[in-house]
């Protein structure tokens, strides 16, 4: 048996990894500037996870969720304290599409409703619902295409009002900051336009934050730095530094129903560990304020980099936008100066670094993108 080929591969194989840092096989070591997708939180191979992680797959790494599990609880009460929302219950999964999946049928259990209003370039997934709301045809089967969905251009307040105002939008969905889609930030002008629209006509405001969440621009959520509140929010990625984990923070508005929402590995024993563990060392090594100024740094020194069209960004979720297409670029830091770094589309780098970061890490990548520039 092959593997379905779904990804174009970089001919390398990585085998090791160290807080930001990593090796392929042939002993070659790379700076780490993406993550792998925005996943990597607290570094690779944390010795702090390693030990949380050996210890509970080594004494429980699964049961099912028909029975107790104070990890999930204890997940909860930190989490609900980490970012601000102790009031909200948390719904656990596994992948972020997953998340926003949940999500988007806990909102049309509550409203009734079947219309979702989403973002132009959004990125929410791949599953049923969530590629729906994916602006990306190409990823859109046609057993997805339902017509559930209307996207509506970024900080557009009247476009958006003038929607809501139809009376049967279900929810609105939207990325604290795009990741796929270019690192575009909504304002908070909008946000704050949006939070008001969605409690004036009774539709429910999502905010994805599974990949500008968790820390990553220098607060706990992207959506923070407009002081709104959603009435659910989608976290992955980060939550796990590598475990597939996902979660659904729901506001008290919401009343649990039971069978309306389930999962059989979601919050299992071992992801509960890992999650846990992220959480410590956000706490002992204050990663979120770190990713804060590490990503301040380096997007104001970016800014002087010649070649560059446009710097776009918070904390360490960065776009730089270049007047040509990355494929070359990309290639060339990889195996000339050997760093990882992302894309979306064909025109931005996206850089996506574990949040622990260093300020010497920041200069060598600065040092390294000026040499292929």
């Amino acid at each position: 048996m092959k593997l379905f080929d779904v990804y174009p591969l970089f001919n390398v194989n990585i085998v090791k990894g160290k807080g930001c840092h990593v090796w392929d096989d042939q002993g070659n070591e790379y700076l780490d500037l993406y993550g792998g997708h925005a996943v990597i939180s607290i570094g690779h191979a944390h010795p702090h996870y390693v030990e949380c992680i050996s210890k509970q797959v080594a004494t429980l790494g699964f049961y099912s969720n028909s029975v107790i599990n104070k990890l999930q609880q204890q997940l909860a009460e930190r989490l609900g304290k980490a970012c601000g929302y102790d009031d909200y219950s948390l719904f656990l999964i596994n992948s972020g599409a997953e998340a926003n999946e949940n999500a988007l049928k806990l909102a049309s259990f509550h409203t009734g409703r079947t219309r979702v209003v989403s973002i132009n370039k959004a990125f929410h997934g791949r599953t049923s619902l969530a590629v729906e709301a994916t602006d990306n045809p190409k990823i859109i089967a046609p057993i997805n295409a339902n017509g559930h969905i209307t996207y509506l251009p970024m900080n557009d307040i009247a476009a958006m009002e003038a929607e809501l105002a139809k009376g049967d939008v279900c929810a609105v969905i939207i990325e604290g900051v795009q990741g796929v889609g270019g690192i575009r930030i909504p304002t908070d002008d909008y946000l704050l336009a949006l939070r008001e629209a969605c409690t004036k006509y009774g539709t429910v405001l999502i905010l994805d934050e599974i990949q500008s969440g968790y820390g990553r621009t220098g607060k706990f959520f992207a959506h923070q730095y407009s002081g709104i509140r959603p009435d659910m929010i989608t976290v992955a990625k980060g939550i796990g530094n590598g475990f597939p984990m996902a979660g659904v923070l729901i506001s008290p508005m919401f009343k649990a129903v039971y069978g309306q929402l389930g999962t059989t590995f979601g919050g299992n024993h071992l992801a509960c560990s890992a999650a846990l563990a992220v959480l410590d060392v956000f706490e002992q090594e204050h990663l979120v304020e770190n990713a804060a100024k590490v990503g301040n740094f380096l997007l104001e020194q970016l800014q002087q980099v010649k070649g560059i069209k446009e710097v776009r960004g918070k904390g360490l979720m960065i776009g730089l936008e270049f007047e040509e297409p990355i494929k070359e670029l990309r290639l060339r830091l990889l195996h000339e100066q050997h760093v990882f770094t992302g894309a979306s589309g064909t025109n931005v780098l996206r850089l996506l670094p574990p949040l622990c970061l260093s300020m010497d890490e920041a200069k060598t990548f600065i040092d390294k993108l000026n040499k292929v520039l």
